[in-house]
């Protein structure tokens, strides 16, 4: 039994329960059930007359309103996922890897606000202030109006941040925060959400922007209650694959913009640099295209992509046959692999099946699935793409080649990097310049691959 006014809260979902357990009932995760005093969140207004009297005024949707300002910040790339700038009194969630820059970031976001005349302010939980400043000197930061501090008590934050007005705030990191209202240690449920809660609060009624530094778990989820990432306005993932100095901010959730835009950095002595042409960074254009590979014309936000998909299929060794895949959802490739053998005659069943996206960039859009069909035909034929073509579009289990979105914008920036032909699906209709092969059936593409056809209407 639990002490009077106590419950046990599950480190892993936030899942609260009267008793206590070796496994959480909502989400199975095992002596994740920790004790924690309830108690009325700091701030929380209580029950009067006066409130009780008080009426909620409506509005309706035909009323004008006026677009949010935005704090251009001059990093474009943050800028971009952000959907065109940070708009003050938002709140932001940042989450990623340990060492893949979160920091690193968001004190170039800062010092670049600062230098456009935003009052800008980095607080650290997990670094003395030497550390930072010694990190910003390295950078070529050193001479930017940002102010520093390094603190965790939640009520100290609070305090300071209300006597100085600031535009924008960044907490590193939200587990590190401690308030004095809850027993329960640093990075538990109960601080995470309380000190989340008042700094979303305090956001909000001041008109500053607060970005949120969040730990993520074994699993590459932030941790912490998911609460707390409906608290926030946006939610950002900064991703990078060990061993490539290329960095991805995506957006799984913002409410002033669009949530699969992504911005790109690359990792250099002097931190992070944007990579303004994502297209020719994920490419390899140096001598001839080996057998499979085949560049895919994506979309990732507002704009294209061009990546290259490399396919390896190899007599297996062994009796049961290995499928790997880096980049790409792994129950996609079952699909495509069965749609191959099913509707083009391809046998997979005794040969290894690889599949890579090259530059460490992971895609999930289904238009994706007939450059992988294009690369692993050509690795199991042994015959190469042409070096200047491009790939896109979307198979049906029916082995039917569909149309996807925005085919113009694929091509046109195909041909602004040099690329001529283009295989897709069968429309009549669309532009850019490249010869256009269109393929109505994944057979029918298969087929042009194995005898190198390639004769495709301008």
């Amino acid at each position: 039994m639990a002490r009077d006014g106590a419950v046990y809260a599950c480190q892993s979902c936030g899942a609260v329960q009267t008793r206590w357990s070796g496994q959480c009932p909502a989400c199975g995760a095992w002596n994740t059930l920790v004790e924690e005093l309830t108690s009325r969140p700091p701030g929380a207004l209580k029950p009067t007359k006066a409130t009780k009297s008080r009426y909620l005024a409506f509005e309706g949707l035909d009323e004008a309103t006026q677009a949010p300002p935005r704090i251009a910040t001059g990093v474009e790339e943050w800028d971009r996922v952000c959907g065109g700038g940070v708009v003050p009194g938002s709140a932001i969630l940042v989450g990623g890897d340990p060492g893949v820059g979160k920091s690193t970031l968001l004190l170039q976001v800062a010092a670049s606000a600062a230098r456009r005349g935003a009052r800008c302010a980095y607080i650290s939980g997990e670094e003395a202030v030497e550390q930072v400043r010694s990190r910003a000197q390295r950078m070529g930061l050193a001479d930017a109006q940002v102010k520093l501090a390094a603190e965790t008590s939640l009520r100290t934050i609070l305090d300071g941040l209300k006597a100085e007005p600031f535009d924008l705030v960044v907490i590193d990191s939200i587990q590190t925060m401690w308030s004095d209202a809850h027993e329960a240690g640093p990075g538990s449920v109960t601080q995470v959400r309380a000190a989340a809660g008042e700094l979303v609060r305090l956001a909000k009624k001041r008109g500053m922007a607060v970005v949120l530094v969040g730990h993520v778990t074994k699993e590459g989820a932030i941790a912490g209650p998911r609460v707390v990432e409906h608290m926030v306005d946006a939610v950002f993932a900064f991703e990078g694959e060990r061993g490539y100095p290329f960095r991805i901010l995506r957006g799984a959730k913002n409410r002033f913009g669009a949530t699969d835009e992504i911005g790109v950095f690359e990792m250099g002595d002097a931190g992070l640099a944007e990579v303004k042409n994502p297209s020719a960074l994920f490419l390899n254009t140096s001598g001839e295209r080996a057998a499979g590979a085949a560049v895919f014309a994506g979309i990732e936000g507002s704009r294209p992509v061009l990546v290259e998909i490399q396919a390896l299929v190899a007599p297996s060794a062994y009796g049961t046959p290995r499928r790997a895949v880096v980049g790409w959802d792994s129950g996609r490739l079952a699909m495509v692999l069965a749609v191959l053998e099913a509707r083009c005659g391809l046998g997979f069943g005794d040969r290894d099946v690889y599949l890579n996206v090259a530059g460490g960039l992971r895609i999930s859009e289904p238009a994706a699935d007939l450059a992988a069909a294009a690369a692993l035909a050509s690795s199991a034929f042994d015959v190469a793409l042409p070096q200047d073509c491009v790939v896109f579009g979307e198979i049906s289990l029916s082995g039917e080649v569909r149309a996807v979105s925005r085919m113009d914008s694929r091509l046109k920036e195909a041909a602004k990097l040099g690329f001529r032909r283009a295989l897709g699906p069968a429309d009549n209709e669309v532009s850019g310049g490249l010869a256009f092969t269109g393929a109505a059936r994944l057979a029918e593409a298969i087929q042009r691959i194995h005898d190198a056809d390639w004769d495709g209407r301008p």
